[in-house]
């Protein structure tokens, strides 16, 4: 990837284009983010950087990560995420990372912690259909139904729909559109929708049409 930063959900609201259709975008607030670490191929086998994102105080901070933040000189972060770009060599330690490394029209994969929605059944997880609710059916309509035949092959096979729990993993949405920067503020308006509840955690990196 040629850049990335991280971010936090504002919400969602929408534009009006140049043609005045309305465009339903999210407002991220993209950084700024600092560069903690720089990873070498000489040091670690690759090459990354590791941004961080959100002030902390200094007494919610551990030794081990305190001395980790202390070393870099950046203050102290809620968030730390490793990104490979492919031009590492362009950043330090201690540079500065703001909505502006984007323009609009750039095309961006997003990624970010999807709401949880506790244990859910088939129907509501895997989209499965449900059976017919009247002359006898019984009290099973939701239920998954059948998981094979009893003699071959006398298992359930790995991937079967089941119910148990949804939501709250990682999810990415690709190639979306960036509409709109205010670089004062640290806010980017993306097309469409993004994983994760307001105030969620999200990466922003180049798309693959980038």
């Amino acid at each position: 990837m040629k850049k990335a930063i991280i971010g936090k959900k504002i919400g969602m609201t929408q534009f009006f284009n140049e043609a005045g259709k309305i465009v339903p975008v999210t407002v991220i607030e993209a950084g700024p983010c600092a560069v903690v670490q720089k990873k070498t191929i000489e040091n670690d086998g690759y090459a990354a950087l590791q941004f961080g994102y959100g002030d902390m105080k200094a007494h919610r901070v551990n030794k081990p990560v305190k001395g980790h933040f202390d070393k870099a000189d950046t203050g102290y972060k809620k968030t730390l995420i490793e990104f490979r770009l492919e031009d590492c060599d362009s950043l330090n330690v201690g540079d500065i990372v703001k909505a502006d490394t984007f323009e609009v029209g750039d095309i961006v994969d997003v990624s970010g912690t999807s709401k949880g929605k506790g244990f859910a059944g088939t129907i509501k997880r895997h989209g499965n259909s449900r059976i017919k609710e009247t002359h006898g059916s019984g009290p099973v309509h939701r239920h998954a139904g059948s998981m094979g035949a009893c003699s071959s092959p006398s298992r359930i096979f790995k991937g079967k729909g089941m119910p148990g729990h949804m939501g709250a993993e990682k999810v990415t949405v690709q190639n979306l559109e960036i509409v709109k920067i205010d670089v004062e503020n640290n806010l980017i308006a993306i097309k469409g929708a993004v994983p994760g509840p307001k105030g969620g955690i999200v990466c922003i990196r180049n798309g693959v049409k980038a």
